[in-house]
């Protein structure tokens, strides 16, 4: 079974097994995660969500991901400005998907 879940403001194509890389959530390592906001399973569309769909996912870990450099600068004007990001992370793997 294959469906497309909503989290962290992005959508994701999903069927069991999957290992993602999701916005991070506040679930400890090793716990169980549900993702309600379903908006494809099984070829089913939902408007906005399907009812009575749910996935269920496993954290694997928390992270940080490589760090993105931002430089600006103006030419001729002695300005620079260099700064770094790392995103936080959490790796989920997708245990089951459940028709209710």
């Amino acid at each position: 079974m294959k469906a497309v879940i909503e989290t962290g403001g992005k959508q994701y194509y999903v069927e069991e097994g999957t290992v993602l890389y999701v916005e991070k959530l506040d679930t400890e390592t090793g716990k169980e995660v549900v993702f309600d906001k379903v908006l494809m399973a099984n070829g089913t569309l939902g408007r906005p969500y399907v009812q009575g769909v749910k996935v269920v996912g496993e954290v694997l870990k928390h992270g940080k991901s490589k760090k993105v450099v931002i430089f600006k600068y103006n030419p001729k004007k002695k300005y620079r400005k260099k700064q770094g990001h790392r995103q936080p992370y959490t790796k989920v793997e997708i245990k089951s998907i459940k028709t209710k």
